[in-house]
């Protein structure tokens, strides 16, 4: 006797159906808390080797699956793509119930196997890597709002450094929002602010540069707000945002670092030149355990590289990436390939051998170069991390022929 749980999850509820032998025993609907996953529970033990199968949906299914995993209940577990192209047929008449129903119903059929369960070190990467991108995302857009706000109160400053960023930056910013605030201020006074702004991290001589520089610019720059508007608030504001998130980004990197030192893999991406710190951790965080992918195919589905192929008679269409997959881990990985490149000058490394070679003379453009440098990379750590090696640019220069 074979007994299938399909489970359709919504925000607050999941509606259950189980099937014996592919005949319907049960149908009901529970909360998506204690007293519903307990009636869930219940209605499992009642079976033998009951299996368990659903869609994930998003931060919906991720309180039904850590519930399975902490009282040791196997699951599987379908990503919406998967599901929508093996049920699409059946849905004549889409519900929850008949969701539930015809996940349960195809189970008999494909026989998808379990999920395999994650190191929870994962999860919680997985939730700080998203927090990361979050202040990533924030970091940019409050960047470009400074920059329009100072093309009112102080827009010389903007040259004091040639890339106008970073906590030292946002500091002098904050405190010199308009030109007159520089002018009460010695030589020596604004040396010694600005080396202590850079955290005494730059040397005296550098500082004293940059103050006679900042004098300099404050006696030039115009400037179409007085030193009582409102303006000079928001400038104020808007630096001090900008330190608050740059402080909020090196604490969850700091904590991710944490966690990732508990899994072999990091050593392993780190490893391999122009992959850093930050890198290596996004990228376990976005993959998770990738030794639960069979094949490098599947990874290059889960990032959303694999190629779609298009025929219809005599036209055929250029092969294009699907991009359905994880466009978090996708741009991690670009990032990743681009930082290969450049550090290539200090440590060579195969991928850039590569992308060098395909660079010129070609009709690809570089976009679908660095794509297919995604791929040889995805190879490349996956082998690394299944055999637990780390990087050797000769072993890697061999394979590649």
């Amino acid at each position: 006797m074979r007994t299938v749980f399909g489970i359709d999850v919504s925000k607050s509820t999941s509606n259950v159906c189980v099937l014996v032998d592919s005949n319907k025993v049960s149908e009901f609907k529970i909360d998506n808390d204690l007293i519903g996953f307990g009636r869930l529970e219940s209605a499992l033990n009642s079976f033998v080797d009951p299996e368990v199968i659903f869609e994930a949906t998003g931060v919906y299914s991720r309180r039904l699956a850590y519930f399975l995993q902490t009282h040791h209940l196997s699951y599987a577990q379908l990503n919406p793509l998967q599901a929508s192209k093996e049920m699409d047929g059946l849905r004549k008449n889409k519900t929850d119930k008949n969701d539930a129903f015809h996940l349960a119903e195809t189970q008999f059929i494909l026989n998808r196997e379990k999920t395999r369960l994650q190191d929870p070190i994962y999860s919680e990467l997985k939730d700080e890597s998203r927090f990361y991108q979050e202040q990533v995302n924030d970091l940019v857009q409050e960047k470009n709002r400074l920059h329009r706000i100072l093309q009112i109160s102080f827009p010389d400053i903007t040259q004091l450094f040639s890339n106008p960023s970073g906590p030292m930056y946002w500091n002098i910013v904050k405190t010199f929002p308009i030109p007159s605030m520089v002018d009460v201020y010695s030589i020596e006074q604004l040396t010694e602010m600005i080396h202590e702004f850079s955290g005494n991290n730059v040397g005296v001589r550098t500082c004293t540069n940059l103050a006679k520089k900042l004098v300099n610019l404050s006696k030039t720059a115009v400037s179409s707000v007085s030193i009582d508007s409102l303006v000079i608030e928001q400038v104020k504001h808007l630096a001090t945002r900008l330190l608050e998130i740059s402080q909020w980004e090196n604490k969850i990197i700091k904590s991710m670092e944490k966690l990732a030192k508990k899994l072999p893999e990091l050593e392993v991406l780190k490893s391999i030149p122009g992959i850093s710190t930050v890198t290596a951790v996004s990228l376990i965080a976005e993959l998770g355990d990738i030794r639960r992918f069979r094949t490098t195919n599947q990874i290059n589905a889960f990032v959303g590289i694999d190629l779609r192929h298009y025929e219809f008679g005599n036209y055929t269409a250029s092969d294009r990436i699907s991009k359905r997959g994880n466009p978090y881990a996708r741009k991690i990985l670009y990032q990743a390939v681009m930082a290969m490149v450049s550090t290539s000058r200090y440590q060579s490394n195969h991928i850039n051998d590569y992308y060098q070679k395909k660079k010129q003379p070609s009709q690809h453009g570089t976009k679908k170069i660095a794509v297919a440098a995604m791929g040889r990379l995805i190879r490349t750590i996956y082998h690394l991390v299944m055999k637990n090696e780390t990087y050797d640019y000769e072993i890697a220069s061999l394979a590649r022929h």
